[in-house]
């Protein structure tokens, strides 16, 4: 609307300045005639008045000696009189004259012209800024309409007041169109609002469609038949998409406890096989009379015992990870725990700094423990083919959180298994179950906090936990 409104604008400028100046021209071409006309009637009536039906050229200067000012000064018009020739006989122009000095020979062609054209007349128009100059050449003719001359007219037509009205009317034409350009603005901006309403609402409602909760549909009570299609079809897709997300889920719970499943059965697999072997080979060395049976029997208890004590371990691990740990919050010294979480290691190569002498914090201090003894045990693993490892545990503080960063010179960890490393069942390790970081992070996120990590192969890996205060 606007670019119509616009283009509407300068259209109607431009065609009313080329209609004005056509109709400017047009008036000065008939004003010009009507003073052609009339200076021609008046050498008749010349003419007549004098009783002279049939005259000579020389007679014609003679008649109009005087005349011909006169005439001039009345039709405010420029006259010259040429012999059939084109040599100038008598002329109006002085030096006063608002024209040119007048031409003392007419140009071939002007006088091939003249014998040319039916009408008998030349006619010519030249504009210099303001000022238009109408010229015309005719014949002078007898009352017998013999041709004894030719006549030259030239008026001149200051064009100042009718360009001085054009920029006054465009100037007011200027003026009713802008009003209209800003009405334009404000009924395209209130229109397009009401036009594309609809769409909005739609474009809200899909930047708002996830698959982890409901969507809501939309309801409209009164649409376009285009508007109403569009709905019809989010709607559509919104039940559909609840289909798939429901099938999607009931399909994770499933894959994620045949996963689960495999990884339990895997990991109680490992003890059921030395527990196997030794009830084998009792059996087949199982004699009452042996002096030492007592002994085999309790070396046999014994690795008995220990497999079953992997197996309750195993256990107690799935079933930590399937409960969200219990939180008994308490202000602690986070300085203080971390150092006596590291003790318990005896290691020369782990190196322990804090920025501060105490960081208080409400935590539950059996579960910083846990994170720290998982992120150091970690870290002293992929630093074990190290010729010079070196563990660095660090603890600082901002102004809401506590911040524990673990950093290692290890093996680092690749870019194929990064996404990977808080999976519940992934583990680089050739040991253990996987279930450490996936546990602290499950620790970590239940305080509001995160763990992040940073890492390159063959130089080490930092990880770092965020946890706030309170």
């Amino acid at each position: 609307m606007i670019l119509l409104v616009l283009l509407a604008s300068i259209l109607i400028v431009g065609v009313t300045i080329y209609q004005y100046d056509e109709e400017r021209k047009e008036y000065n071409k008939e004003r010009f005639s009507r003073k052609e006309e009339a200076v021609i009637s008046n050498f008749d009536f010349e003419l007549k008045r004098q009783g002279l039906d049939s005259i000579t050229t020389p007679k014609l200067v003679e008649v109009f000696q005087e005349r011909i000012y006169e005439i001039s000064s009345v039709h405010n018009l420029d006259i010259t009189i040429f012999d059939l020739d084109g040599n100038l006989l008598k002329t109006s122009n002085t030096l006063n004259s608002f024209s040119n000095a007048p031409k003392t020979v007419l140009s071939q062609q002007i006088l091939d012209d003249l014998e040319t054209f039916p009408s008998h007349r030349v006619f010519s128009s030249v504009e210099m800024g303001n000022i238009s100059n109408e010229t015309s050449y005719n014949y002078i003719t007898d009352l017998k309409f013999k041709s004894i001359a030719v006549i030259e007219l030239k008026f001149s037509q200051d064009n100042s007041d009718q360009k001085r009205e054009l920029k006054e009317f465009i100037s007011r034409l200027a003026y009713v169109y802008a009003f209209m350009f800003m009405i334009a603005i404000v009924l395209a901006y209130f229109l397009s609002r009401y036009i594309t309403k609809s769409l909005k609402t739609i474009s809200d409602k899909i930047n708002r469609t996830t698959l982890h909760k409901r969507n809501e549909k939309i309801e409209f009570s009164s649409a376009s038949e285009e508007i109403a299609t569009l709905v019809n079809a989010y709607n559509s897709m919104i039940d559909q998409l609840e289909e798939s997300a429901a099938r999607l889920a009931k399909s994770e719970r499933e894959q994620a406890w045949r996963e689960m499943a495999k990884q339990v059965a895997h990991e109680i697999k490992n003890p059921l096989t030395p527990m196997r072997l030794t009830v084998q080979s009792f059996e087949r060395k199982f004699d009452p009379t042996d002096p030492k049976i007592k002994d085999k029997i309790k070396e046999y208890s014994q690795t008995l015992i220990q497999q079953i004590d992997v197996m309750t371990s195993i256990a107690s691990a799935f079933s930590d990870f399937a409960k969200m740990p219990k939180q008994n919050k308490e202000p602690v010294d986070v300085v203080a725990v971390v150092k006596l979480a590291l003790e318990i290691f005896n290691d020369s190569n782990i190196n322990y700094e804090s920025t501060a002498s105490d960081i208080v914090a409400n935590l539950d201090k059996t579960q910083l423990i846990r994170i720290v003894t998982n992120l150091v045990t970690n870290a002293q693993q992929a630093v074990e083919s190290k010729e010079n490892p070196e563990i660095k545990v660090t603890v600082t503080q901002d102004e809401h959180n506590v911040i524990i960063s673990v950093e290692d010179n290890g093996k680092g960890i690749s870019e194929a298994v990064k996404d990977l490393i808080f999976e519940p069942k992934f583990t680089t390790k050739s040991s253990g179950m996987g279930l450490g970081l996936g546990m602290i992070k499950k620790i970590i996120e239940a305080y509001n906090g995160s763990i992040s990590f940073t890492s390159e192969e063959n130089k080490g890996t930092i990880f770092t936990v965020t946890i706030p205060k309170t």
